[in-house]
């Protein structure tokens, strides 16, 4: 998407934070939800690609990274620990996709819908404002953020590139 600039990439389960002029970006966005937190007046910004909802179930030790709930929670405190002012932080959000097909009525099934669900929970639970998002459909994304702009481009399969 971005070759002018250095690229950090934040795998699956992963999350990562930098300052500008670096970019972050993530690939492989199906049902998982890519989380970016940023301070814009800072230029600093953080991205979790979250894979799961809630960790409540996870045996310890387990990857933080991987949760909304922990991801979220634990991106911010990097943020902070990076020069981000907390009343500062906005989000944008991408993925969440429901890539299979499913008997409607079966939520445990619906992880894509049930990720958004936790992070822009987990994000309201932090106070930090969602600024754009670009979730749901059938297909797959990968996302790069800015945090020079705050630009959070998003390329989805079959549909081309979009900003947010």
């Amino acid at each position: 998407m971005r070759d002018d600039k250095q690229v950090i990439k934040v795998g699956i389960a992963e999350m990562n934070v930098t300052h500008a002029p670096a970019v972050l970006r993530t690939a492989g966005l199906g049902s998982c939800v890519g989380v970016v937190v940023y301070d814009s007046i800072h230029s600093v910004a953080g991205l979790a690609h979250v894979m799961l909802p809630d960790s409540s179930g996870a045996k310890c030790p387990f990857n933080r990274a991987k949760y909304a709930d922990t991801a979220i929670f634990d991106l911010i405190n990097m943020l902070i620990k990076q020069g981000a002012h907390r009343k500062l932080l906005k989000a944008k959000i991408a993925g969440g996709a429901q890539m299979f097909q499913f008997e409607p009525r079966n939520d445990v099934m619906r992880i894509g819908l049930r990720n958004v669900q936790a992070v822009e929970r987990e994000l309201h639970r932090n106070n930090v404002e969602i600024a754009a998002k670009a979730t749901g459909g059938h297909n797959g994304r990968t996302i790069e953020f800015d945090p020079q702009t705050a630009i959070l481009k998003v390329r989805t399969i079959n549909e081309g590139i979009k900003t947010i």
